[in-house]
Parts: structure tokens; C-alpha cells; sequence
């Protein structure tokens, strides 16, 4: 959707479950001494200021990181890659996911990444360009099937979708099969947001129906404002890797302990 801006929810707490997922994950991923490849469909910018007009008019960062920043001890890789994005960029600096990656990524990986919106295009291609990497303006689904398998074949697909196009809950099962059909070895996570009246539900059962052993990660927290539909993040992951279920539980229980229950 070319009326999606990530800016007005970066940081939130979905951000908070998503990308210290994914951070670990790479972090795993990259203690082999061979090259990956990490793809996403949905990029944004990249960058984020949780002090801008957008971030300030939702209060989503003020409800997010600003609160769960203080959850993650100084070694653990989210933590990390916050610590150097805030040294870089300022203390109000967040990173969507490009930056996220290719914090934790090393110079052999290689990243893949698509924006449709011309103006998120724009900001990404330059919030990017010290990392190097292959950035397009191109529907996201499209690079991914044309890109799986990548080479190199270890890597990580990150699928982002705003899906504000509500026919993705029912194409996303068939399309996620295919590409781990195209891409037997290949880690792909895909996020969705859990809202009051629950519309993943039947996507999950009919990603469980697909791909049995995919694992889900879920994690609830207060909405963000009056009236605000998400109540939650969800993250399904195909090939996840070795001790990702221990580490999801291990974040599920900071978001119960320290928020109160939806």
C-alpha cells in the first residue's frame, strides 16, 4: 500500500517483539562462519526519529521502546544494535528492520531489500547507504519469489506487510509455502499484528495446515491509545533457528511481567 509510513508506528511494541526476534536470530545465524542472505519485502525507511511529528502524533514510541528499552540486558543483540543506531544517529534514533540487519550483519552477507512507496524509497536507499546491499523499488512479494532461493542459499526472509490490503490473511498461507518450497532452507518470518477481533486466526491455522513445523510467536500488550484495534504482534517463522522457541518464550514473559494483560 503506497499510504503506508512505518513512521507513525515505529517503536511501538510490536517493533519491540519483532525486531528483538530478529536480531537475535541474525545474531545466531551469523556465529557460523559462512555467508547469508537476508531479504525484505517490506522495507520502510530504515531510520526513525521517536521525536518527529509522526511518531509524536500516535505516541506509539512513547508506549514502545520508550518503555521496553530498559528490558533487554547490555549483551543481548537488540540491545546492541539500539546502543550503536542511538551512537551513530542520536539518542532518539530508531531502526526499522533494514538497520536492525544490517547492524548484525558482516560484510560477506548480503541484504535485499524492496520499498514501493517513492518517498520511503527515497529515505531508505539513503539511511542505507553506508551498509551497502541491494535496495528496490519493486512490490516486495515479487522480488521474494523472484529472488528464492538466494545466493547465498543460508539466509533469512523477513516478510513486513502493513496489511492494510486485507486480502493478504488469505494469499499469504499459499504464497509462504511456495516460497519454502522454492527455498527449503531458508529461515522465513513472517510478521502479522494481532487486533481486537483477531482476523490472523485463520491465516496461522492455515500456516500450521502448510507448514507444520513452523513456529509461532505471539506476545500481547495494552493498545497504544483509546480506540486502537492492536492488541498484540505475532511472528510465524519457517526453519527457525536452533533455540528461537526458548527465546520467544524467554521475551513473552518480559512483555506479561512488565505490561498489564490486555
Amino acid at each position: 500500500m503506497l499510504s503506508y509510513q512505518h513512521g507513525y508506528h515505529a517503536g511501538n511494541m510490536a517493533d519491540v517483539h519483532k525486531h528483538a526476534l530478529l536480531a537475535w536470530s541474525l545474531a545466531y545465524m551469523t556465529r557460523k562462519d559462512k555467508p547469508l542472505s537476508y531479504l525484505e519485502t517490506h522495507a520502510g525507511r530504515g531510520l526513525y526519529d521517536m521525536t518527529d511529528e509522526a511518531a509524536v502524533k500516535t505516541g506509539e514510541a512513547a508506549k514502545g521502546i520508550a518503555i521496553a528499552a530498559d528490558w533487554f540486558a547490555s549483551d543481548h543483540p537488540y540491545a546492541q544494535v539500539l546502543d550503536r543506531i542511538r551512537a551513530k544517529h542520536g539518542a532518539t534514533a530508531y531502526p526499522g528492520s533494514p538497520l536492525v540487519a544490517a547492524e548484525s550483519l558482516r560484510p560477506m552477507d548480503n541484504i535485499h531489500l524492496s520499498e514501493l512507496h517513492p518517498q520511503e524509497f527515497a529515505a531508505l536507499q539513503g539511511n542505507m547507504a553506508p551498509y551497502g546491499g541491494i535496495y528496490r523499488q519493486r512490490d516486495g512479494w515479487e522480488m521474494a519469489m523472484s529472488l528464492c532461493p538466494p545466493e547465498p542459499r543460508r539466509g533469512l526472509l523477513l516478510i513486513d506487510p502493513s496489511f492494510e490490503v486485507k486480502s493478504d490473511y488469505d494469499t499469504i498461507p499459499d504464497t509462504i509455502a511456495k516460497l519454502h518450497r522454492k527455498w527449503g532452507v531458508g529461515v522465513i518470518m513472517l510478521w502479522y499484528p494481532i487486533l481486537t477481533d483477531a482476523p490472523h486466526k485463520p491465516m496461522i491455522d492455515a500456516l500450521r495446515t502448510a507448514i507444520p513445523d513452523g513456529v509461532v510467536s505471539e506476545v500481547s500488550f495494552p493498545p497504544a491509545r483509546p480506540g486502537h484495534r492492536m492488541v498484540g504482534s505475532g511472528l510465524f517463522v519457517v526453519n527457525a533457528p536452533y533455540g528461537f522457541e526458548q527465546e520467544s518464550a524467554r521475551l513473552a514473559k518480559l512483555f506479561h511481567n512488565n505490561l498489564k494483560p490486555v
